[in-house]
């Protein structure tokens, strides 16, 4: 029987780049940090109950070849003044603020390694 969703893994090249980027343009906290095996570091982003696992992949080179494949939803309190400071940041925006009827509103954005992921603000 599944219990619960516990993590969601990014593979990359270098995992401690992108950790970095998420920590610092996108504006998450980190909650720990491991290596597996001899030199692959793995970085942990804890939100409520789950974790954004980012490590280093041996197989995974170079910018993700798909990137609308697999994407994660960050809720946000005001997707305006979020949306405003990824951008700010300079993090590259792939689509501008939109509506989902029944569901509210959402805007996409790529990492350095070209993954996408959201920024929602869910209806109430």
């Amino acid at each position: 029987m599944i219990k619960k969703f516990e993590s969601v893994i990014l593979g990359s090249q270098n995992a401690t780049k992108l950790a970095k980027f998420y920590k610092k343009k996108v504006g998450m906290k980190q909650s720990w940090d491991a290596v597996m095996g001899e030199n692959a570091n793995v970085y942990g982003f804890t939100i409520g109950k789950m974790d954004l696992v980012i490590m280093d992949h041996s197989e995974v080179k170079g910018k993700s070849k798909d990137p609308s494949r697999l994407m994660f939803n960050l809720e946000v309190d005001n997707i305006e003044k979020e949306f405003a400071k990824l951008k700010k940041a300079g993090v590259k925006v792939v689509a501008k603020i939109y509506h989902i009827e029944e569901y509210g509103h959402v805007a996409t954005f790529a990492d350095l390694d070209g993954n996408y992921f959201q920024i929602v603000k869910t209806r109430e």
